[in-house]
């Protein structure tokens, strides 16, 4: 939001030298950063939708795959589309490296798998998507990896579960889908001393509204599907470290096993950083005030936002964030009934299990999103029955605000 009720206002342009791309601001740098044009000289960043590549000769063929010249060999690799993509949110993020992927959850298993060996140990935040828990918890099991999940706000839980050499940690913060923060300095500054990797998915932030390097985190990880295409449109992953953990990890881990993002999802994930500032503002600021507006209501029994003054952490959100995002948790007293009740009573709103798309969607997580968590483990992450997770969208505040309204009122009957 721009920056919401307690965060600095925006400083006014000043007439400066014209900057370079190493020192662009963000809304430069989501229009401009990485751009490449062919020839044509086109406006828009072209769509390279072949597989392929051919050589003049055989000479140079050996000399790309040899490593001796650097080129566009196959699109599993390297593709012209997604280089563009890369370079942008690369240098949106302020990492050096950034690897595009088919889905968020293709990022996340990349980012784990391609460093973690039989033996190692895995440290992860107890509050995650309900698929990466399981890729933690289930899927690395069948490799020897062991995991350990930990109270996702508990710094005294970190570092009792970092006291042991460790190969790697996971979190998520914001936390899906109940707005938990983790302390991102407190927690690498443990990790490193346990000599592990820490893995940050940011994609509730979106790096215009936290940066987890700039932190301590090493690796960071999108699921671009959500705010960042911003539409609803295609799936989109992407992961961003620095050049050494691609070398030895990550760059061999996604040439041989291939969860590349397709060439016009890229293109598509272009056209959404576009905009993803115009967006990203206007989506934070309906939700600052609507989460004000829902807490309130005598049918919720809590509101859970980071930009909310009664959020726990709200402190270290305004730390870490430049604004609260577009994700708002409601609890509503009456459990599973009136959670049914509300959604079903909704007539803007969507029910949809996604989220991070120009219209404002509604779930139920503890039938949705985390069904698979054993009723104890929901709880323990603060998913109750009544819990709804609210993704705010772009139509008209006032619109979304009566059509909640009456949602309440219907959950609260």
């Amino acid at each position: 939001m721009p920056r919401g009720s307690d965060f600095s206002p925006a400083q006014s342009p000043s007439l400066e030298a014209p900057a370079g791309p190493a020192t662009w601001r963000p809304d430069t740098l989501l229009v401009r950063g990485g751009l490449a044009r062919t020839g044509l000289n086109e406006t828009s960043e072209a769509l390279f939708l072949n597989s392929g590549y051919v050589y003049p000769n055989a000479e140079e063929a050996e000399a790309a795959f040899d490593g001796t010249l650097e080129r566009y060999v196959y699109s599993r690799f390297r593709n012209p589309t997604i280089s563009v993509f890369e370079e942008r949110l690369a240098a949106l993020e302020g990492a050096p490296v950034c690897k595009a992927t088919a889905s968020g959850m293709a990022a996340v298993t990349s980012a784990l798998l391609c460093q973690v060996r039989a033996g190692d140990r895995v440290v992860a935040a107890r509050d995650l998507f309900g698929s990466c828990s399981w890729v933690i918890g289930d899927l690395l099991a069948q490799y020897g990896v062991k995991a350990e999940f930990v109270d996702t706000e508990n710094l005294d839980a970190w570092a009792q579960a970092l006291a042991k050499p460790t190969r790697a940690v996971f979190l998520e913060t914001p936390s899906n889908p109940t707005l938990r923060i983790v302390d991102l300095k407190g927690v690498c500054d443990l990790a490193h001393a346990a000599g592990a990797t820490v893995v940050v998915d940011n994609a509730f932030a979106t790096p215009l509204l936290q940066r987890p390097r700039d932190f301590g985190a090493d690796v960071v990880v999108h699921s671009a599907t959500k705010w960042i295409d911003g539409q609803g449109r295609c799936l989109g992953g992407a992961v961003l470290c620095d050049e050494a953990f691609n070398e030895t990890y990550l760059g061999p881990f996604l040439r041989h096993t291939g969860p590349c993002l397709a060439p016009f999802n890229a293109w598509v994930m272009l056209k959404g950083l576009e905009t993803l500032s115009l967006r990203i503002n206007r989506h934070s600021a309906t939700a600052l005030t609507l989460a004000g507006l829902i807490e309130g209501h005598p049918a919720v029994a809590r509101a859970l936002y980071p930009g909310l003054a009664s959020h726990p952490r709200h402190a270290l959100a305004q730390s870490q964030m430049k604004a609260g995002g577009g994700v708002i948790a409601l609890s509503l007293k009456g459990g599973r009934a009136s959670a049914y009740r509300f959604l079903n009573a909704l007539s803007i709103v969507d029910i949809s299990n996604n989220l991070g798309d120009a219209k404002s969607l509604a779930c139920h997580p503890w039938t949705t999103t985390h069904q698979r968590l054993s009723p104890e483990e929901k709880l323990i992450q603060g998913i109750d029955e009544g819990l709804i997770r609210f993704s705010v969208g772009l139509e008209d505040p006032e619109d979304l605000a009566a059509d909640i309204g009456a949602a309440l009122d219907a959950a609260g009957r």
